[in-house]
């Protein structure tokens, strides 16, 4: 089984996300953000980049309702510019042709994981799992151990692949080796420092690391 991050791994998402914090932050009349910077702050969920991009962070009087105004605007157009890293939808069809299970799970909210996983990826993904009351987000293992579940797979089945060190943590927490890419929104020296098993430069190398599993695994 293989478990995805979602922005940054599979999807560049970085435009809509600066276009969304931009567009929330002028309601209330605070300077934009720029699109290295929205990198940088994206990864933790979209109450922590919120957080970072507006003045004085969580404690400016209009954090949530520019919280909730992001929201609102990035639902509507989170497609505009978003689309899927080269090669990932080949490395998707290579992956259902050999009947890999394949989840997502994503510190964006779940409405947004949900819909975006339908719109570009269909049934080549078989669970999307987003930020939710009901479920910590990364790097608790939480939404690892549900994908898990809702495929009938344990951690001895599974790889995480993901591009930040919230997802290398994430995957550990959770006991899984983590493949870390290097087209996503961190550099590769962080994927590095935190311990990131296997790190690749496209995504059809992933099956490269799939044919190793054996090994990988001790033998299981």
């Amino acid at each position: 089984m293989i478990i995805f991050d979602l922005d940054g791994t599979l999807l560049d998402t970085l435009e809509d996300l600066a276009d969304g914090v931009n567009y929330a932050l002028a309601q209330f009349g605070y300077p934009a953000r720029t699109i290295e910077e929205v990198r940088r702050f994206v990864g933790n969920g979209v109450s922590n980049l919120i957080e970072c991009s507006i003045q004085g962070g969580h404690d400016n009087p209009h954090f949530e309702e520019c919280l909730q105004t992001f929201k609102d605007y990035y639902s509507i157009h989170m497609q505009v510019k978003t689309r899927p890293y080269v090669g990932v939808p080949e490395l998707l069809e290579a992956l259902r042709a050999t009947k890999m299970k394949t989840a997502i799970v994503s510190n964006k909210f779940d409405r947004a994981v949900k819909e975006l996983s339908r719109e570009y990826f269909g049934d080549k993904i078989a669970v999307a799992i987003g930020e939710s009351a009901r479920i910590h987000k990364k790097p608790a293992p939480d939404c690892v151990y549900q994908a898990l579940t809702a495929l009938g797979a344990t951690a001895e089945d599974a790889i995480y692949v993901g591009d930040s060190e919230v997802d290398v943590r994430t995957a550990h927490n959770a006991g899984l080796i983590c493949v870390g890419v290097t087209w996503g929104f961190r550099e590769e020296e962080v994927l590095q420092k935190e311990g990131a098993e296997f790190i690749i430069h496209h995504p059809m190398e992933l099956l490269d690391i799939l044919g190793q599993k054996k090994s990988i695994r001790g033998g299981k």
